[in-house]
């Protein structure tokens, strides 16, 4: 690997299915966070930057019991993701509240983005391997007039469901060299007596097999994803200009390069397990599933040492 890598993570929701700032509620036996772990897993596998995305008013909360262990450890940046960071020409609708999604979340880490990135949700445990295979991803040197590559951890859908409630995830479809050709932002899937559902916005349920690749935000960019954030909110924008809930997806913009042509997903397998805290009852789940992990020696008791 040759060049330097940054961890974005996404960090400026405050849960509210999980009822409070649950990025850095504690989960492991020193009071590590999962974004703990996350840092700690991606600075073994050769990243060297952090940027956490958050929003202003809860800069201090997470500087205090997050960034500041970090700080000493790896240079540490933040972007800031608020509703009024729209393109010039823009303008937030009267009434909207809703955050403007993981797409916008990126695009606001582009601007102290330097060199090709990983990007994550704060809440998801993604696993040691995720971070290996995505560093050796990035830190390819490309080959001379070769198109653009991004790639995306893939997870089966039966391993990364709540039992405690429905659980959003992006669906993927890839072709035979395992390069991602759409990726379906699904709501409401849940499992049940008879099996995995997803209830679409008509009611209707729409049944999966659970061994469907699903994208739970664990991507590799290039420098070259602003660029293209940038123009496709604009579009996203113009689409929406009274839809008060409409949020820019990073699955959906990604999507959309695909079908431009303009980029190629490579698809990598992972072995890690994931685990995520989506509601507050989860998070005895990942409580439980690290400290068996600290056991197994996969990480020391206290992280931070």
């Amino acid at each position: 690997m040759n060049r330097p890598l940054t961890l974005v993570v996404m960090a400026a929701g405050m849960g509210s299915r999980y009822g409070g700032l649950k990025q850095i509620e504690p989960v492991g036996p020193c009071g590590e966070a999962v974004v703990d772990y996350s840092v700690f897993d991606a600075l073994r596998a050769g990243f060297s930057r952090v940027v956490f995305v958050i929003r202003r008013d809860i800069e201090a909360a997470f500087r205090d019991a997050v960034g500041r262990r970090f700080e000493s450890r790896v240079e540490v940046r933040y972007a800031f993701q608020e509703l009024d960071k729209v393109p010039a020409g823009f303008t937030v609708p009267t009434g909207r509240t809703k955050p403007w999604g993981t797409g916008h979340a990126l695009l606001c880490a582009c601007e102290v983005v330097e060199s090709p990135c990983a990007v994550i949700n704060a809440d998801d445990f993604y696993g040691a391997d995720a971070y290996r295979v995505l560093g050796d991803f990035l830190g390819r040197n490309p080959l001379p007039g070769q198109i653009e590559e991004y790639a995306m951890v893939g997870y089966a859908l039966e391993s990364t469901l709540s039992e405690h409630g429905t659980v959003a995830r992006g669906v993927c479809a890839t072709d035979a060299q395992g390069c991602l050709v759409s990726v379906e932002e699904l709501t409401a899937i849940e499992r049940t007596p008879d099996g995995i559902r997803h209830r679409q916005p008509d009611g209707t349920d729409r049944r999966l097999t659970g061994r469907e690749t699903v994208s739970l935000n664990c991507w590799g960019f290039t420098l070259s994803i602003g660029a293209h954030l940038r123009r496709l909110f604009e579009s996203f924008l113009r689409a929406n200009p009274g839809n008060l809930k409409a949020e820019f997806y990073i699955p959906a913009a990604v999507n959309d390069l695909v079908r431009e042509g303009c980029v190629r997903v490579k698809v990598l397998p992972t072995c890690a397990q994931w685990f995520g805290v989506t509601y507050r009852e989860d998070r005895a789940l990942v409580t439980q599933s690290i400290r068996r992990l600290v056991e197994r020696g996969i990480y020391p008791a206290r992280l931070w040492g």
